[in-house]
Protein backbone atom coordinates (compact mmCIF):
# COMPACT_ATOMS: atom_id res chain seq x y z
CA UNK A 1 0.00 0.00 0.00
CA UNK A 2 2.83 2.25 0.70
CA UNK A 3 4.16 1.80 -2.84
CA UNK A 4 0.62 2.46 -3.60
CA UNK A 5 0.27 5.74 -1.87
CA UNK A 6 3.89 7.33 -3.45
CA UNK A 7 2.93 6.17 -6.84
CA UNK A 8 -0.20 7.98 -7.07
CA UNK A 9 1.54 11.32 -5.91
CA UNK A 10 4.33 10.74 -8.23
CA UNK A 11 1.92 10.10 -11.08
CA UNK A 12 0.41 13.66 -10.94
CA UNK A 13 3.45 15.54 -9.74
CA UNK A 14 2.47 18.95 -10.61
CA UNK A 15 -0.68 18.04 -8.65
CA UNK A 16 0.97 16.67 -6.04
CA UNK A 17 3.34 20.35 -5.35
CA UNK A 18 0.75 22.59 -5.77
CA UNK A 19 -0.76 20.93 -2.99
CA UNK A 20 2.37 20.88 -0.83
CA UNK A 21 2.96 24.42 -1.54
CA UNK A 22 -0.45 25.63 -0.32
CA UNK A 23 0.32 23.67 3.33
CA UNK A 24 3.81 25.65 2.93
CA UNK A 25 2.13 28.94 1.95
CA UNK A 26 -0.91 28.11 5.06
CA UNK A 27 2.56 27.09 7.56
CA UNK A 28 4.56 30.98 6.36
CA UNK A 29 1.34 32.94 6.35
CA UNK A 30 0.39 31.44 10.07
CA UNK A 31 4.13 32.16 10.90
CA UNK A 32 5.02 35.10 9.82
CA UNK A 33 1.99 36.99 10.64
CA UNK A 34 2.56 35.43 14.29
CA UNK A 35 6.26 36.73 14.25
CA UNK A 36 5.77 40.29 13.33
CA UNK A 37 2.81 40.40 15.82
CA UNK A 38 4.51 38.96 18.77
CA UNK A 39 7.63 40.12 17.77
CA UNK A 40 6.68 43.76 17.91
CA UNK A 41 4.75 42.73 21.26
CA UNK A 42 7.73 41.00 22.81
CA UNK A 43 10.11 44.06 21.47
CA UNK A 44 7.46 46.53 22.88
CA UNK A 45 7.93 44.56 26.50
CA UNK A 46 11.60 44.53 26.55
CA UNK A 47 12.52 48.11 25.32
CA UNK A 48 9.88 49.25 28.29
CA UNK A 49 11.53 47.04 30.81
CA UNK A 50 15.04 48.76 29.82
CA UNK A 51 14.32 52.45 30.16
CA UNK A 52 14.80 52.11 34.20
CA UNK A 53 11.51 52.88 35.36
CA UNK A 54 9.69 51.51 38.20
CA UNK A 55 6.25 53.05 37.99
CA UNK A 56 4.23 54.73 35.02
CA UNK A 57 2.11 58.07 35.75
CA UNK A 58 -0.50 59.19 33.20
CA UNK A 59 -4.09 61.21 32.84
CA UNK A 60 -7.08 58.97 33.28
CA UNK A 61 -7.16 55.26 32.99
CA UNK A 62 -4.66 54.85 29.84
CA UNK A 63 -4.18 52.09 27.04
CA UNK A 64 -2.18 49.32 27.27
CA UNK A 65 -0.47 50.81 24.37
CA UNK A 66 1.66 54.14 25.85
CA UNK A 67 2.20 55.08 21.99
CA UNK A 68 -1.46 55.43 21.92
CA UNK A 69 -2.25 58.48 24.64
CA UNK A 70 -2.69 62.31 23.89
CA UNK A 71 0.00 64.53 25.83
CA UNK A 72 -2.35 66.04 27.80
CA UNK A 73 -0.27 66.20 31.18
CA UNK A 74 1.76 69.89 32.46
CA UNK A 75 5.39 68.97 32.77
CA UNK A 76 4.47 70.92 35.81
CA UNK A 77 3.07 67.65 37.23
CA UNK A 78 6.33 66.14 37.55
CA UNK A 79 7.59 69.15 40.19
CA UNK A 80 4.86 67.81 42.27
CA UNK A 81 5.99 63.80 41.99
CA UNK A 82 8.99 64.87 42.82
CA UNK A 83 8.22 66.14 46.17
CA UNK A 84 6.62 63.35 46.93
CA UNK A 85 8.15 60.54 49.49
CA UNK A 86 10.36 57.33 48.26
CA UNK A 87 10.40 59.05 44.73
CA UNK A 88 14.08 59.60 43.49
CA UNK A 89 13.62 60.35 39.54
CA UNK A 90 10.63 61.70 37.80
CA UNK A 91 10.74 61.81 33.41
CA UNK A 92 8.29 63.45 31.86
CA UNK A 93 7.90 61.97 28.20
CA UNK A 94 6.04 62.58 24.89
CA UNK A 95 5.65 59.25 22.81
CA UNK A 96 4.53 58.96 19.00
CA UNK A 97 3.26 56.65 17.28
CA UNK A 98 4.30 56.79 13.33
CA UNK A 99 2.82 55.87 10.20
CA UNK A 100 5.63 56.51 7.15
CA UNK A 101 7.96 54.98 5.53
CA UNK A 102 7.69 52.60 8.61
CA UNK A 103 6.21 52.29 11.70
CA UNK A 104 7.78 53.36 14.61
CA UNK A 105 7.85 54.92 17.77
CA UNK A 106 9.26 58.87 18.59
CA UNK A 107 10.12 59.48 22.14
CA UNK A 108 10.31 63.00 23.00
CA UNK A 109 12.23 62.63 26.66
CA UNK A 110 13.82 65.38 29.01
CA UNK A 111 17.35 64.14 28.36
CA UNK A 112 18.65 64.39 32.03
CA UNK A 113 15.54 62.95 33.75
CA UNK A 114 15.09 60.35 30.97
CA UNK A 115 19.16 59.52 31.67
CA UNK A 116 18.98 60.04 35.44
CA UNK A 117 15.95 56.35 35.41
CA UNK A 118 19.34 54.61 33.46
CA UNK A 119 22.04 56.36 31.34
CA UNK A 120 22.10 55.58 27.99
CA UNK A 121 25.49 53.79 27.05
CA UNK A 122 26.83 56.04 23.98
CA UNK A 123 28.11 53.97 21.09
CA UNK A 124 29.10 57.19 19.12
CA UNK A 125 28.87 61.20 20.05
CA UNK A 126 26.32 62.38 22.82
CA UNK A 127 23.32 63.96 24.31
CA UNK A 128 21.29 66.96 22.30
CA UNK A 129 23.37 69.94 21.97
CA UNK A 130 20.38 71.62 20.18
CA UNK A 131 16.59 71.90 19.09
CA UNK A 132 16.67 69.40 16.59
CA UNK A 133 19.03 66.90 17.53
CA UNK A 134 17.59 63.58 17.46
CA UNK A 135 19.25 60.57 19.22
CA UNK A 136 19.00 56.73 18.02
CA UNK A 137 20.11 53.32 18.64
CA UNK A 138 22.30 50.82 17.27
CA UNK A 139 20.08 48.90 15.53
CA UNK A 140 18.23 52.01 13.81
CA UNK A 141 21.92 53.25 12.89
CA UNK A 142 22.93 49.81 10.90
CA UNK A 143 19.49 50.73 8.90
CA UNK A 144 19.77 50.51 4.87
CA UNK A 145 23.03 52.25 3.98
CA UNK A 146 24.00 52.69 8.00
CA UNK A 147 23.36 56.26 9.70
CA UNK A 148 26.30 58.38 11.73
CA UNK A 149 26.64 61.44 13.76
CA UNK A 150 26.11 64.32 11.96
CA UNK A 151 23.99 63.02 9.54
CA UNK A 152 20.39 64.39 8.48
CA UNK A 153 16.95 62.20 9.24
CA UNK A 154 13.73 63.50 8.82
CA UNK A 155 11.33 62.76 11.31
CA UNK A 156 7.35 63.46 12.40
CA UNK A 157 8.10 65.76 8.22
CA UNK A 158 11.21 67.96 10.58
CA UNK A 159 14.93 67.82 9.72
CA UNK A 160 16.57 66.37 12.55
CA UNK A 161 20.46 66.03 13.12
CA UNK A 162 22.04 63.00 14.65
CA UNK A 163 23.60 64.11 17.37
CA UNK A 164 24.47 60.38 19.51
CA UNK A 165 24.11 56.70 18.65
CA UNK A 166 23.45 54.73 22.09
CA UNK A 167 23.01 50.89 22.59
CA UNK A 168 19.61 49.68 21.58
CA UNK A 169 16.53 48.80 24.77
CA UNK A 170 15.90 52.03 26.34
CA UNK A 171 12.64 51.96 25.77
CA UNK A 172 12.63 52.68 21.72
CA UNK A 173 14.93 53.87 18.88
CA UNK A 174 14.48 57.45 18.34
CA UNK A 175 14.47 60.26 21.08
CA UNK A 176 14.09 64.05 20.72
CA UNK A 177 13.91 67.03 23.11
CA UNK A 178 10.33 66.95 24.40
CA UNK A 179 10.45 70.41 24.16
CA UNK A 180 10.61 70.02 20.32
CA UNK A 181 8.23 67.34 20.28
CA UNK A 182 5.72 69.49 22.33
CA UNK A 183 6.40 71.70 19.40
CA UNK A 184 5.82 69.71 16.42
CA UNK A 185 2.80 68.66 17.96
CA UNK A 186 1.47 72.14 18.74
CA UNK A 187 1.15 71.43 22.94
CA UNK A 188 3.73 72.87 24.45
CA UNK A 189 4.72 72.01 28.22
CA UNK A 190 2.56 68.61 27.88
CA UNK A 191 3.95 64.96 28.54
CA UNK A 192 1.78 61.78 28.06
CA UNK A 193 2.93 60.25 30.76
CA UNK A 194 5.49 60.69 33.47
CA UNK A 195 8.17 57.46 34.20
CA UNK A 196 9.31 57.31 37.56
CA UNK A 197 12.30 55.65 39.48
CA UNK A 198 11.32 54.90 43.55
CA UNK A 199 13.99 54.18 46.19
CA UNK A 200 15.34 51.22 46.53
CA UNK A 201 14.98 48.38 48.98
CA UNK A 202 16.92 45.45 50.01
CA UNK A 203 14.02 42.76 48.83
CA UNK A 204 11.26 42.73 46.30
CA UNK A 205 8.57 42.97 49.31
CA UNK A 206 10.11 46.21 50.61
CA UNK A 207 10.30 47.43 46.62
CA UNK A 208 6.52 46.51 46.44
CA UNK A 209 5.79 48.20 49.84
CA UNK A 210 7.54 51.39 48.38
CA UNK A 211 5.74 51.23 45.25
CA UNK A 212 2.10 50.97 46.97
CA UNK A 213 3.12 53.84 49.01
CA UNK A 214 3.90 56.01 46.15
CA UNK A 215 0.59 55.05 44.72
CA UNK A 216 -1.43 55.96 47.48
CA UNK A 217 1.03 59.34 47.74
CA UNK A 218 -0.03 60.06 43.98
CA UNK A 219 -3.77 59.46 44.38
CA UNK A 220 -4.18 61.19 47.42
CA UNK A 221 -2.70 64.09 45.91
CA UNK A 222 -5.24 66.81 44.46
CA UNK A 223 -5.94 66.85 41.04
CA UNK A 224 -4.25 63.10 40.53
CA UNK A 225 -7.30 61.00 41.96
CA UNK A 226 -8.18 59.57 38.81
CA UNK A 227 -4.37 59.14 37.45
CA UNK A 228 -3.69 55.93 36.14
CA UNK A 229 -0.35 54.44 38.72
CA UNK A 230 0.96 51.62 37.56
CA UNK A 231 4.21 49.26 38.04
CA UNK A 232 6.73 48.20 35.72
CA UNK A 233 5.28 44.73 36.28
CA UNK A 234 1.71 45.69 36.21
CA UNK A 235 2.08 48.02 32.59
CA UNK A 236 4.07 45.09 31.12
CA UNK A 237 1.20 42.45 32.21
CA UNK A 238 -0.91 44.11 30.30
CA UNK A 239 0.91 44.06 27.05
CA UNK A 240 -1.03 41.16 25.75
CA UNK A 241 -2.86 39.77 22.62
CA UNK A 242 -5.92 40.16 25.19
CA UNK A 243 -5.14 43.99 26.26
CA UNK A 244 -4.63 44.86 23.16
CA UNK A 245 -7.48 46.77 20.10
CA UNK A 246 -7.73 44.41 16.91
CA UNK A 247 -4.47 42.21 17.52
CA UNK A 248 -6.39 39.17 18.67
CA UNK A 249 -9.04 39.72 16.21
CA UNK A 250 -6.45 40.29 13.27
CA UNK A 251 -4.40 36.91 14.59
CA UNK A 252 -7.63 35.12 14.14
CA UNK A 253 -8.56 36.06 10.71
CA UNK A 254 -5.63 35.74 8.63
CA UNK A 255 -4.94 31.90 11.03
CA UNK A 256 -8.75 31.20 9.38
CA UNK A 257 -7.98 32.82 5.80
CA UNK A 258 -4.71 30.49 5.69
CA UNK A 259 -6.31 27.49 7.48
CA UNK A 260 -9.37 27.68 4.58
CA UNK A 261 -6.58 28.11 1.71
CA UNK A 262 -4.69 24.39 2.65
CA UNK A 263 -8.26 23.10 3.32
CA UNK A 264 -9.44 24.18 -0.41
CA UNK A 265 -6.65 22.90 -2.10
CA UNK A 266 -6.18 19.83 -0.50
CA UNK A 267 -10.19 18.98 -1.07
CA UNK A 268 -9.62 19.50 -5.01
CA UNK A 269 -6.75 17.57 -5.04
CA UNK A 270 -7.74 14.44 -3.34
CA UNK A 271 -11.40 14.88 -5.32
CA UNK A 272 -9.94 15.19 -8.38
CA UNK A 273 -7.45 12.24 -7.42
CA UNK A 274 -10.46 10.42 -6.41
CA UNK A 275 -12.62 10.82 -9.51
CA UNK A 276 -9.26 9.88 -11.66
CA UNK A 277 -8.80 6.76 -10.01
CA UNK A 278 -12.34 5.34 -9.94
CA UNK A 279 -11.44 2.05 -11.48
CA UNK A 280 -7.88 1.25 -9.25
CA UNK A 281 -10.31 1.50 -6.32
CA UNK A 282 -12.58 -0.78 -8.04
CA UNK A 283 -10.26 -3.24 -9.16
CA UNK A 284 -9.03 -2.78 -5.07
CA UNK A 285 -12.27 -3.39 -4.09
CA UNK A 286 -12.72 -6.88 -5.83
CA UNK A 287 -9.66 -7.93 -4.60
CA UNK A 288 -10.70 -7.99 -0.92
CA UNK A 289 -10.44 -4.56 0.09
CA UNK A 290 -12.44 -2.76 2.51
CA UNK A 291 -13.88 0.99 3.20
CA UNK A 292 -10.82 1.85 5.81
CA UNK A 293 -8.50 0.75 3.26
CA UNK A 294 -9.36 2.80 0.85
CA UNK A 295 -9.83 5.80 3.15
CA UNK A 296 -6.49 5.26 4.53
CA UNK A 297 -4.72 5.19 1.34
CA UNK A 298 -6.49 8.92 0.73
CA UNK A 299 -5.79 9.93 3.91
CA UNK A 300 -1.98 9.03 3.69
CA UNK A 301 -1.76 10.18 0.43
CA UNK A 302 -2.82 13.43 2.57
CA UNK A 303 -0.69 13.64 5.40
CA UNK A 304 2.54 13.26 3.12
CA UNK A 305 1.76 15.95 0.78
CA UNK A 306 0.74 18.05 4.63
CA UNK A 307 4.26 16.88 5.74
CA UNK A 308 6.09 17.88 2.83
CA UNK A 309 4.15 21.08 2.71
CA UNK A 310 4.47 21.72 6.33
CA UNK A 311 8.69 20.82 6.23
CA UNK A 312 8.93 23.20 2.92
CA UNK A 313 6.64 25.97 4.36
CA UNK A 314 8.70 25.96 8.22
CA UNK A 315 11.95 25.97 6.32
CA UNK A 316 10.69 29.11 4.21
CA UNK A 317 10.19 30.88 7.65
CA UNK A 318 13.23 30.59 8.89
CA UNK A 319 14.50 31.52 5.93
CA UNK A 320 12.49 34.62 5.39
CA UNK A 321 12.97 35.39 9.44
CA UNK A 322 17.21 35.50 8.23
CA UNK A 323 16.38 37.65 5.31
CA UNK A 324 14.41 40.51 6.56
CA UNK A 325 16.45 40.79 9.88
CA UNK A 326 19.19 41.10 7.49
CA UNK A 327 17.16 43.89 5.22
CA UNK A 328 15.61 45.61 8.21
CA UNK A 329 17.34 45.00 11.21
CA UNK A 330 14.59 47.20 13.58
CA UNK A 331 12.13 44.97 12.30
CA UNK A 332 10.99 42.45 15.05
CA UNK A 333 10.32 39.01 13.71
CA UNK A 334 10.27 36.16 16.14
CA UNK A 335 9.45 32.96 14.50
CA UNK A 336 8.81 30.82 18.06
CA UNK A 337 8.71 26.56 18.85
CA UNK A 338 5.38 26.50 20.49
CA UNK A 339 4.04 28.77 17.29
CA UNK A 340 5.63 26.42 14.90
CA UNK A 341 3.71 23.19 16.83
CA UNK A 342 0.57 25.44 16.53
CA UNK A 343 0.78 25.94 12.71
CA UNK A 344 2.02 22.14 12.33
CA UNK A 345 -1.54 21.33 14.13
CA UNK A 346 -3.45 23.47 12.25
CA UNK A 347 -1.88 22.29 8.66
CA UNK A 348 -2.96 19.39 9.38
CA UNK A 349 -6.11 19.19 11.00
CA UNK A 350 -7.07 21.58 7.97
CA UNK A 351 -5.72 19.17 5.54
CA UNK A 352 -7.17 15.73 7.43
CA UNK A 353 -10.62 17.92 7.11
CA UNK A 354 -10.23 18.62 3.11
CA UNK A 355 -9.69 14.87 2.61
CA UNK A 356 -11.96 13.16 4.82
CA UNK A 357 -15.26 13.94 2.25
CA UNK A 358 -12.74 12.20 -0.90
CA UNK A 359 -11.65 9.56 1.40
CA UNK A 360 -15.22 8.50 2.30
CA UNK A 361 -16.56 9.23 -1.49
CA UNK A 362 -13.75 6.67 -2.48
CA UNK A 363 -14.91 4.06 0.32
CA UNK A 364 -18.19 4.60 -0.53
CA UNK A 365 -17.54 3.68 -4.58
CA UNK A 366 -19.37 0.08 -5.60
CA UNK A 367 -16.49 -1.77 -6.90
CA UNK A 368 -18.94 -2.97 -10.19
CA UNK A 369 -19.71 0.35 -11.30
CA UNK A 370 -16.03 1.04 -10.35
CA UNK A 371 -14.71 -2.07 -13.32
CA UNK A 372 -17.35 -0.31 -15.66
CA UNK A 373 -15.96 3.19 -15.10
CA UNK A 374 -14.21 4.83 -18.17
Amino acid sequence: MNKLVLGNLVHRPLRSIISALAVAIEVVMILSVVAIFYGMLNGSRTQTSGIGMDMLVRPGSGSALLNTSAAAAPIAIGDVLRGLPHVKVVSPVNVKFTIGKSVENISGIDYTSYNALKPFVFVAGGPFQNQYDIIIDDLQAATGPGIHVGDKVTVLNHEFTVCGIVQRGKGGRKYIPLETMDLIDGNPGKASAFYIRTEDAPTDEGKTKIEDAVRDEILATDGLQDWSVQTIQEYLAALTPEHLPGFSIALKVIIGIATVIGFMVIFQSMYTAVMERTREIGILKSMGAGKFTIVSVVLRETMLLAFAGIVLGTGATYLLSAILHKRFPTLAFAVTPDWVLKAVVIAVLGAFCGALYPAFKAARKDPIDALSYE
